[in-house]
């Protein structure tokens, strides 16, 4: 976990990371692709957080690593509880869940599904969320205050076929 209470500094987290702060003018930021983050904040404390998802589940993973879904929210919860925060007061925004390739699982589908029903499910009011798609975002938020910012970085080309193999390079083996 990372407190990020300096003023006008932005801290940067990327998957299986979170961080957690509370007033000031400071903001986390990461990258998301397929990955889903999570914005939890309590506007009554001025307390937030966010954090960065790879997969849904571990799928048999023993590791209790926040690169899964309920293991990053559960951190994340606890983390905000501890700096103060109400957990009946908090409120959500999320973002992520693309679908870059094509063809292959729709692990960015599966991310936002389950943060969905993970916030339902705990009785954690969603109030914005930007989910799907096929292009690539940057967040910024702004534990304090609750407020985020989302850039889209263009469309991702996304892969309807996947590439041949080449027929090799004429080596035949008996």
């Amino acid at each position: 976990m990372t407190r990020a209470n300096e003023r006008g500094a932005t801290r940067h987290i990327a998957q299986g990371e979170f961080a957690v702060g509370h007033g000031g003018s400071f903001s986390i930021s990461t990258i998301l692709g397929s990955c889903v983050a999570t914005c939890l904040f309590d506007e009554t404390s001025n307390i937030g957080g966010m954090n960065h998802f790879l997969l849904p589940d571990g799928a048999g993973v023993s590791l209790n690593s926040a690169r899964f879904g309920v293991n990053a929210m559960e951190l994340l919860i606890n983390a905000l509880i501890k700096e103060g925060a109400n957990r009946q007061s908090l409120k959500a925004k999320v973002f992520g869940g693309g679908r870059m390739i094509a063809g292959l699982t729709d692990i960015g589908q599966k991310n936002a599904t389950f943060v969905r029903d993970f916030l339902k499910r705990e009785g954690i009011a969603c109030v914005g969320e930007s989910l799907g798609g096929t292009q690539a975002r940057r967040i910024e938020f702004w534990p304090g205050t609750g407020r985020a910012r989302q850039r889209l970085l263009g469309e991702a080309r996304v892969l309807e076929t996947l590439p041949q193999t080449s027929a090799g390079n004429g080596v035949e083996l008996f």
